[in-house]
């Protein structure tokens, strides 16, 4: 399929063209022709999958039907997302696909100056993305009007309800016109986003491609079992011994990111570091370094590598394991894009066996264990502590340990030594 046959107007492809992209992905194939017709959407797929293209296309191409009868200079489309970073590359998307179309959009969220974003909305804008948090803070001074929305898109539901943002949501949607086209994309579909969609979808058209449980196939899987404690220099290790050409780490805390940028420098790799402690400003001088391959390491936390878009990232590290199994296959996601692949490395160490449990029922699959590596998993803790210790079964680890010994069979390899078992072996798995 091509994208003259979904029936997209000539400035649109002109700009699809110029920006690279020679075929719609399934995604934009089953979404943009319901939307071009005015039907609302339920979509359901990870990252990496053209999704934006899928929404943006449809309402640029409309607006710019509609650009002749249109009247005043309140947004005509908002596009809400969970992060600053989603939304300026969301708001990129649109100023990329919309180069030849004449429609004004700008992008408005927190940490940084409102003044600018006022200026923008005052001088007339179509098309708005925009956080949560700001956008009630500009509507709560009468400097956002949203009474003229006819295109509604609410991304990232889930990350929306996990980050708290769901009253703050249902604010927003309170004050949209009744009368106008909604897309929902939400990955997952807990209870709180199925009420919601009830709610302000009508007879929506369900895309869902490629489930969130099934990871990309373009992306290589490896787990490393490693204690806490070496976590740090088996990453050092790998980038001296890997051909990473770029990294995106992923730790769990703030903290934490903070401690693994300052070791990598002292270690002598170059290394920014994003997390929502730092400003705005700081985070897109981190990521621009990133992309330009100036730095080849970037140590995030989840919320703010949310929206984090490079097309040809080789390697994202589980640096801590995600409590959340689909946080996982969001992190793994910013690999293996557009087709290119990728390579995702977890470290895993005796806490984390349930999260790493909770990933593989979700993705139906056992991450491929590398058993040769210097920092072999030795088991530190106390017997008497064993409470978050692996079902019996778990792998089997064959490499010597960091000092060229022999395992005496007392440490994590030798406990819980065994054959590996199908993900089906341990019950059904998280439905999504």
């Amino acid at each position: 399929m091509t994208f003259e046959s979904l029936k997209i107007i000539e400035p649109i492809l002109k700009a699809l063209d110029k920006a690279g992209y020679t075929e719609p992905t399934p995604i934009q194939e089953e979404a943009i022709p319901p939307l071009l017709d005015g039907r609302d959407i339920l979509g359901c797929a990870q990252t990496g999958t053209g999704k934006t293209a899928s929404f943006a296309v449809p309402i640029l191409q409309k607006l710019y039907a509609e650009k002749a009868l249109r009247k005043g200079t309140a947004p005509k489309a908002l596009v809400l997302t969970p992060t600053r970073e989603l939304a300026t590359q969301i708001a990129a998307s649109f100023s990329a696909y919309g180069e030849f179309v004449g429609l004004k959009n700008t992008v408005i969220f927190g940490g940084v100056s409102q003044n600018p974003q006022v200026q923008a909305l005052q001088s007339g804008v179509d098309i708005l993305t925009a956080t949560p948090g700001r956008l009630i803070d500009l509507l709560d001074q009468k400097h956002v009007d949203l009474r003229h929305i006819s295109y509604f898109v609410l991304d990232e539901a889930d990350r929306m309800l996990d980050m708290g943002f769901l009253r703050d949501v249902e604010r927003i949607i309170a004050r949209l016109p009744e009368k106008r086209q909604t897309m929902l994309f939400s990955a997952t579909m807990p209870a709180e986003i199925e009420k919601l969609t009830k709610r302000i979808l009508k007879d929506p058209v369900k895309v869902a491609v490629t489930p969130v449980s099934s990871t990309v196939d373009t992306i290589e899987q490896k787990l490393y079992y490693v204690n806490k404690s070496n976590k740090t220099k088996l990453l050092a290790h790998l980038l001296k011994t890997e051909d990473i050409v770029s990294a995106l780490v992923f730790t769990r805390t703030k903290h934490g990111a903070n401690r693994l940028t300052e070791a990598l420098r002292r270690a002598g790799e170059t290394c920014e570091v994003i997390h929502a402690d730092k400003s705005q400003s700081v985070r897109q001088m981190a990521l621009s370094k990133f992309k330009e391959g100036k730095s080849r390491v970037l140590v995030a936390t989840d919320i703010v590598a949310r929206g984090i878009d490079i097309v040809e990232l080789s390697h994202v590290v589980n640096f801590d394991l995600p409590e959340s199994p689909e946080d996982y296959v969001h992190r793994i996601g910013r690999t293996g894009r557009a087709g290119h692949g990728g390579t995702a490395i977890s470290f895993c160490d005796l806490l984390e066996i349930k999260s790493l449990d909770g990933i593989e029922r979700l993705t139906g699959k056992r991450l491929e264990v590398v058993s040769e590596h210097p920092y072999i998993l030795q088991d530190e803790t106390p017997e008497d502590r064993q409470l978050d210790a692996p079902p019996r079964g778990r792998r089997t680890h064959h490499s010597g340990n960091p000092n060229g010994g022999k395992s005496s069979g007392s440490g994590y390899r030798g406990r819980y030594h065994g054959n590996r078992r199908n993900p089906s072996d341990r019950g059904p798995g998280k439905n999504v």
